[in-house]
């Protein structure tokens, strides 16, 4: 321990010793802007307002790191550690603070806040960590510039700063950037500038029975027209029957021999899936909606990726969930389906989670939601259960608890079945205890299976259901099945980054041919210049 604490020493000094041009007041000035995290707070300000959901995600997980490595630093490790600051003799006065820190020295609570917000920002966005990470390095280096901190004390800060962002994970898994890309190739037609493709664009927001609410707005249609010229839109207006339009759609597109595209939230995209596979036609998903659950998951984060999958041609096969009910009825779904209050647990979740992060998000919609629920008496695969929730996702969902995020795969051919037990004593205590901790995999309340399928009867306490997020009457019996590998849609194969260039080259060639075709050209045996 003495050698480390001599080598820290005489690294202070040469630090302290070193000139670097410009950097005196720079380096001050910076250092000064990073108390209290005032320069984090404001850059993950400006990430959520120009960074869109990407930016917000990883402003939210980066403001979380830093709140749990500041915690960690300034409440446990600095008062047991009781190191005192550097001596100020050999730093010239220039770089001075204005007012010295009076904490202990070890760890740079600092060092700490930079490393965790530069490392929770990249674990959702490495682009957006690469720029934040040159400042934090700053950040950190000018603790030992100015003379407040030792460099050992700021590598350790940096140590716990990334290990807290990391922890963030064990309750927010970040979303992988690009789908899993191992998933087959599907046959699908290549349909430059859309020609031969039919839209379906859904501009009313929840209206009608079992259509997902979409946003829609009225500039959808015209970029859907400046991305893909040659496509046929049908838009749904005011007074139109969402069923009836969309079986047009699908008619028109199997008349073509092209395919049916659908711009609008998940209860649109589940319907025009139906519509899609009992015709054999791929779907091309355009995500307008308020979360674009499915879209995401596919790999069509916006119009520009699902135009660059049509033009090339490039599709995957997906599964389809059906839950048959014991009358014959078929209920399609492609996210989730559920008997209990999930569908109330996912909205409150999502509204919390823009400020708050998933796993707090997760934990306040869960005591929300079990304080006026009822318990749900039913046979799962013959066994009488007694549930505070059913939830079974279309494919395997990350992460594991009852608030699941997304789906690495959409073709596994399982069902994700979570359940809440409520036979337990104090179960809704412990499953949201366990939720907070990050340990609900290891609860005895909480059950998960991947099945390939499971049979519900006997159900009572509960007259509703739901899929994709849309309520609707229950039923006596279910049988929870996958048709594997039943819908073809439409996904870029190439990286994100190419398939914004691909998007850019095809929206400049349909401009240029919009402007030949409208260009007045000398007719034969006319008159010439």
């Amino acid at each position: 321990m003495g050698v480390l604490l001599e080598w820290d020493q005489r690294l202070f000094t040469r630090v302290a010793a070193a000139r670097v041009p410009g950097a005196d007041p720079a380096l001050r000035r910076l250092s000064h802007a990073a108390n209290h995290g005032r320069l984090w707070l404001g850059t993950a300000a400006g990430m959520s307002l120009a960074g869109g959901p990407t930016g917000r995600r990883a402003a939210l997980r980066g403001l979380g790191a830093l709140a749990l490595a500041s915690f960690t630093v300034n409440t446990l490790v600095k008062w047991s550690a009781r190191r005192p600051r550097p001596l100020l003799e050999g730093v010239p006065a220039i770089r001075h603070l204005a007012r010295q820190p009076h904490t202990t020295s070890f760890p740079s609570g600092h060092s700490a806040s930079a490393a965790a917000f530069a490392t929770g920002v990249a674990l959702e966005s490495t682009r957006y960590g690469a720029l934040v990470a040159p400042v934090a390095a700053a950040v950190a280096f000018s603790r030992v510039y100015v003379g407040v901190h030792y460099p050992g004390d700021v590598l350790v800060g940096v140590a716990i700063g990334a290990g807290a962002a990391a922890l963030t994970c064990r309750w927010w898994p970040p979303r992988p950037a690009v789908p899993e890309r191992e998933r087959p190739a599907a046959r699908a037609p290549a349909l430059p500038l859309g020609k031969g493709l039919v839209i379906f664009v859904n501009d009313r927001a929840g209206a009608g029975a079992g259509v997902g609410a979409s946003a829609a707005g009225p500039s959808s249609a015209g970029r859907l027209r400046a991305l893909l010229p040659e496509a046929e839109l049908i838009e749904r207006g005011p007074g139109d029957d969402f069923a009836e339009l969309l079986a047009a759609a699908a008619d028109r597109a199997a008349e073509t021999g092209g395919a049916l595209g659908v711009c609008g939230g998940d209860g649109s995209v589940n319907a025009a899936a139906r519509a899609a596979a009992e015709r054999g036609l791929a779907l091309a998903v355009f995500p307008c909606g308020t979360h674009n659950h499915f879209a995401l998951d596919v790999g069509t984060w916006d119009f520009e990726d699902t135009s660059v999958a049509v033009t090339g041609g490039a599709a995957v096969s997906v599964d389809i969930g059906v839950a048959r009910s014991v009358t014959g009825q078929d209920m399609p779904f492609l996210n989730t389906f559920s008997i209990g209050p999930y569908p109330e647990l996912a909205r409150i979740r999502d509204q919390l989670e823009q400020r708050w992060g998933g796993g707090p998000a997760a934990a306040v919609a869960l005591v929300r939601v079990l304080s006026t629920a009822r318990p749900v008496e039913l046979n799962v695969n013959g066994r009488p259960r007694r549930l505070w929730l059913l939830l079974a996702g279309n494919g395997r969902y990350a992460p594991e608890g009852l608030a699941p995020a997304f789906r690495p795969r959409l073709d596994d051919g399982l069902l994700d079945v979570r359940l809440v037990d409520a036979d337990r004593r104090l179960s809704r205590t412990r499953v949201v205890a366990a939720t907070v901790l990050g340990t609900l995999r290891h609860s005895r309340v909480y059950g998960v299976e991947r099945v390939p399928w499971v049979e519900l009867d006997g159900i009572l306490g509960t007259g509703t259901l739901a899929y994709d997020g849309e309520v609707h009457p229950g039923a006596a019996g279910l049988r929870l099945e996958k048709e594997h590998r039943a819908l073809v849609v439409y996904r870029p194969a190439r990286p994100r980054g190419e398939q914004v260039l691909e998007a850019r080259r095809v929206a400049a060639t349909a401009r240029y041919r919009r402007r030949v075709r409208g260009r007045r050209l000398p007719v034969d045996g006319g008159p010439s210049a």
